[in-house]
Formats: structure tokens, C-alpha cells, sequence
């Protein structure tokens, strides 16, 4: 009866264990995850990063941005900015607040929708998102690096 009771438990635990690598959604693992675009941008010289932070699997901070080669922010570029939305009708502090409170709102990249005068931006930002949401799902805290041509 001992070995029947043993056998049924452990025909379980088996079916269990293969119903969860079938799940379509992985967990996210505890972490900061960062991913950041290969290179610096031509022309303006920037690199667009995001970095993801996750508790309990899900995504509870996003900061998203660009450096130039100093490390200077572009959403700290006054002179950036004033062009930029006076062009564009945006501006990097406020595209990429947008776009890091969607992903916080939505747990996703697939649902975010693109800024106006951001899209460049938006695609880049989703493309990152993407290669720091793969390392969050296996817990590799290394740097994602993302072509231009992804």
C-alpha cells in the first residue's frame, strides 16, 4: 500500500512538474535586468539603454534613456529638449516617462503604444525591453546588447 501511495505521488509530482514547462508565460526572476543598444547613435551620438527592476516577478522599476559617450543623460539635454519638442512635440524626459510608466502599467512591451514624435524611440524601447525581459525570465543580470538592425 506504502509503495502504491509512493508511486501515485510521484506520478504526480511528474505531471505537475511537465503542466509548468508548458505554461506560456515564464516568471520573471527577482533583479535589475539592463539592456542598452550597440553603439552610439550616428548623428546625435546617443545609446538608448533600459534597465528593468522585478520583485516577487513582476515589473516594479523602469528607467529608460539614452547617454552620449561622457555619460550625460539625453533627457537632461535642455538645448535636446527645447528642439525636440518644439520639432517633435516631445521631448526624451517625457517619451520616456510615457513609455517606462506603460510597461509598469501593462507588464509587457507587446501592448505599448508609440509616443507621436517618439517612434524611433518606441521601437527601440520595445526591442530593449524584449532582450531585458529574456534575461529577467532566466535571472542573467548581464547586459543585453541590442543591434540597431534587430
Amino acid at each position: 500500500m506504502i509503495k502504491k501511495i509512493i508511486s501515485i505521488f510521484f506520478v504526480a509530482m511528474i505531471l505537475f512538474s511537465l503542466s509548468a514547462c508548458g505554461s506560456k508565460e515564464a516568471k520573471l526572476k527577482d533583479g535589475y535586468y539592463t539592456a542598452h543598444i550597440d553603439g552610439f547613435e550616428v548623428g546625435h551620438g546617443w545609446q538608448e539603454y533600459v534597465t528593468i527592476g522585478v520583485s516577487n516577478g513582476k515589473i516594479i522599476t523602469v528607467e529608460y534613456n539614452a547617454i552620449n559617450k561622457a555619460g550625460f543623460k539625453k533627457s537632461w539635454d535642455m538645448a535636446y529638449m527645447r528642439n525636440m519638442n518644439q520639432s517633435q512635440g516631445t521631448y526624451p524626459n517625457n517619451y520616456t516617462r510615457r513609455y517606462a510608466a506603460q510597461l509598469l502599467e501593462k507588464q509587457s512591451s507587446a501592448a505599448i503604444d508609440t509616443v507621436s514624435g517618439a517612434t524611433n524611440s518606441g521601437k527601440n524601447f520595445k526591442l530593449l525591453v524584449e532582450a531585458a525581459l529574456e534575461k529577467a525570465k532566466i535571472g542573467d543580470c548581464s547586459v543585453a546588447i541590442v543591434s540597431h538592425e534587430s
